[in-house]
């Protein structure tokens, strides 16, 4: 792991993998960190500079205060800068999407293609908001035994969990609340999305727990050079890494195609 601080003080936490092509950037999910990408690094490591970055508050980069999601899309082009790369491709599943859009819309002469995944344009629905509220102070007031399990469920759905709950049980409460805060507070962008310039190649699974297909079907048609949604039967909410065997082939034409 290397590390960059911004201009405002922020510590970022990244993994450089190297590679001779075309810079492409990889942003986990919620509760997720870098080694999430495993399986694309394996598929198309080669091929590409993959740049895996640890979102605020996640892994080794910390969160000493409020953010949103703007502020980690700044983070992620401070990393870029930092290694001197002026423009690459973004990838990013659930919250990594959110802030790969944000990321576009921010600095949209950077971002040369978007691939999201598990993601939605629009903000957190308020009862959701309510009841991820609610979990989160269960899982602090009650510890995480409590909702480890429920929440697994919703983020992988039937892939082995075992490899992460140890790591979420560790998340302290204060950065527990911090990063929960970014999540259902986030503002939408459906209104801004006719902005992004760039190919876009919006990919859901249908047994996403966390965000109907119809979610992605809005975000891929208010994106002016989005490519037609791709659904991944079957496909869990952190789909990426649940059923990373549909999705790669996807994510290596798209990213030949554009970069």
């Amino acid at each position: 792991m290397a590390t960059i601080t911004t201009g405002d003080g922020q510590l970022v936490s990244y993994v450089d993998h190297g590679g001779d092509g075309p810079a492409v950037v990889l942003l986990h999910s919620f509760l997720m960190d870098v080694t999430m990408w495993a399986p694309q690094v394996e598929a198309f490591g080669r091929d590409y500079r993959l740049i895996a970055i640890d979102e605020r508050g996640h892994g080794a980069t910390p969160a000493t205060g409020p953010f949103d999601y703007w502020d980690v899309a700044g983070d992620a082009l401070a990393v870029l800068d930092a290694l001197g790369i002026g423009d690459a491709a973004v990838v990013g599943t659930s919250q990594g999407g959110f802030i790969a859009i944000r990321m576009a819309l921010l600095a949209p002469e950077r971002i040369t293609a978007l691939a999201v995944l598990g993601t939605s344009g629009e903000p957190e629905d308020e009862q959701i908001a309510a009841a991820y509220d609610q979990l989160t102070e269960v899982w602090i007031a009650q510890g995480p035994d409590t909702v480890v399990e429920a929440t697994a469920k919703i983020c992988l759905g039937d892939h082995d969990p075992s490899e992460w709950t140890p790591k979420w049980s560790a998340v302290e409460p204060d950065r527990l609340r911090l990063i929960s805060n970014a999540l259902v507070s986030r503002d939408g962008i459906l209104d801004r999305a006719g902005e992004i310039t760039a190919p876009v190649l919006v990919l859901h699974g249908t047994a996403d727990l966390a965000y109907p297909v119809a979610k992605a079907e809005a975000l891929a048609a208010a994106l002016p050079k989005a490519e037609p949604l791709v659904t991944i039967e079957g496909g869990a909410h952190f789909l990426s890494l649940t059923h990373a065997a549909d999705v790669n082939p996807h994510l290596e034409r798209f990213l030949s195609a554009h970069l």
